[in-house]
């Protein structure tokens, strides 16, 4: 018995120690696959935004979305958001408050607007740092397009 316990014991931490060795190598999108993969976002946009999921991890993971139309106000309770701008404009609303805010999913939170916000004009290159629980939101002037790659980090309180 205690043979099979230390067998099991032995061969979990090897699993952990694998998948964490498979994590541990570096996800890497160059320029140009990340436009190639916008163009293809581009075709599926539905009302204005597509987004792909690229990978999870255990306390984060990636996005690439492309807009096309202003979206929701958006609120998250646990997750901030890094956005490197690929290409593209749009405005960023932070902070203020949501204009009917609904929860969507367990902390997360949708709005109509963003009220008493702060207003910053994001292109392409630029790199935004979104705190957990501060409203955003994304507009877009008519004919505008915003492709970006989103990070998405649990923070710990």
């Amino acid at each position: 018995m205690k043979t099979t316990a230390v067998i099991l014991l032995t061969l979990g931490m090897a699993t952990a120690h694998l998948a964490f060795a498979q994590d541990a190598s570096p996800d890497v999108y160059s320029p140009s696959e990340l436009t190639a993969m916008g163009q293809k976002l581009e075709q599926k946009a539905v009302k204005g935004l597509a987004t792909e999921t690229l990978k999870k991890y255990a306390t984060d993971y990636t996005i690439l979305a492309f807009r096309s139309q202003s979206g929701q106000a958006e609120q998250h309770e646990k997750f901030a958001d890094f956005y490197v701008v690929v290409s593209g404009q749009a405005k960023l609303i932070s902070g203020g408050h949501m204009v009917n805010g609904a929860t969507t999913a367990p902390g997360e939170l949708r709005g109509d607007s963003i009220q008493d916000g702060k207003e910053t004009t994001i292109k392409k290159g630029d790199i935004v740092h979104i705190p957990a629980n501060i409203p955003h939101q994304l507009t877009l002037a008519k004919g505008d397009t915003i492709e970006y790659f989103v990070i998405k980090v649990q923070e710990v309180n």
